[in-house]
């Protein structure tokens, strides 16, 4: 199904949100008046690391058509307030709970890409009575870097990192990389599918990136998500789920190795994964009417 209209339209009804005092966005999508009440669970859309609600585009107003779809900017990511604070999944799960609590509050089906997915999978063992399903697309885990640095090693590196990121240092490398040239060609590592990577795109990358506030973000953010306490590991919280969930991964994804998804699938029998041959980091926006497809008979099945 293809819906023209511009991308500003396809993400639905944009609000600001106050929490905790920080501005927030999201926005929101209601299915045609005349579906029976509570017959399909509402659907919150979790974006990935420097994406925004305009990532679920083309996801969006094709799900809408029975769901109440609703999209989150994470703190500190797209139209949300570039705030000066330590940043972890579990402070992003707060702010997932938080709305939730506050604009919904029945079992919701949770949707997430990539660090968006983490943090969809943390909401999910933190507060399971919220989630009736959960759907994960390239799912990071933190606990990966750890393995692969020997524990002698692991604050010495840390240092050296820290040394490069210096406020300084990421106020100029930011000047760079929002640049659309620059983010075209990072995008293009994400997406296999070069025509994937349009004008449109670029600017939905880019444009957060010059919000008052960007820069101290980026250092923050730079330090909190190398830390250990940044995030639990998959293999901690996975078993821990009761619910039905989805893995999707596309298997030429450049950011984060395919071969992670069978060993995460192994973690819980309640999850089904499903595997895009032609699909990179993003399914979800490289290859929409796959992964709506995907989406919707995998809610009818559940």
């Amino acid at each position: 199904m293809t819906i023209y209209q511009s991308w500003q339209e396809r993400v639905g009804n944009q609000r600001d949100w106050v929490w905790r005092g920080w501005q927030t966005r999201y926005s929101y999508l209601r299915p045609p008046p005349n579906l029976v009440a509570n017959e399909y669970p509402p659907i919150i859309f979790i974006h990935g690391f420097g994406a925004s609600i305009e990532h679920w585009r083309h996801n969006l107003p094709v799900i809408a058509q029975k769901h109440t779809v609703y999209a989150i900017d994470l703190l500190g990511f797209g139209g949300s307030r570039k705030a000066n604070t330590d940043y972890s999944a579990a402070l992003w799960t707060e702010q997932v709970h938080d709305f939730w609590q506050t604009f919904i509050g029945t079992p919701v089906i949770l949707v997430g890409n990539s660090i968006g997915s983490l943090v969809a999978l943390n909401t999910t063992a933190t507060y399971p009575g919220m989630v009736k399903g959960l759907v994960m697309l390239s799912l990071p885990d933190v606990s990966v870097r750890e393995d692969i640095l020997p524990p002698l090693i692991r604050p010495l590196v840390t240092t050296i990192e820290n040394l490069f990121a210096s406020p300084l240092l990421i106020k100029n490398v930011l000047k760079v990389v929002r640049r659309p040239k620059i983010i075209r060609k990072w995008a293009a590592i994400a997406y296999p599918n070069q025509e994937a990577v349009t004008d449109e795109l670029v600017e939905i990358l880019s444009s957060p990136a010059y919000d008052e506030g960007s820069e101290q973000t980026l250092f923050r953010l730079s330090r909190s998500i190398r830390k250990a306490s940044f995030a639990k590991s998959v293999r901690d919280l996975l078993p821990q789920i009761n619910v039905p969930m989805l893995l999707i991964w596309g298997l030429q994804d450049k950011m984060i190795p395919p071969k992670q998804a069978r060993a995460i699938a192994a973690l819980n029998s309640r999850l089904k994964l499903v595997e895009l041959e032609n699909a990179g980091h993003c399914p979800h926006d490289e290859d929409p009417e796959t992964f709506n497809s995907l989406l919707l008979d995998w809610l009818k099945s559940i």
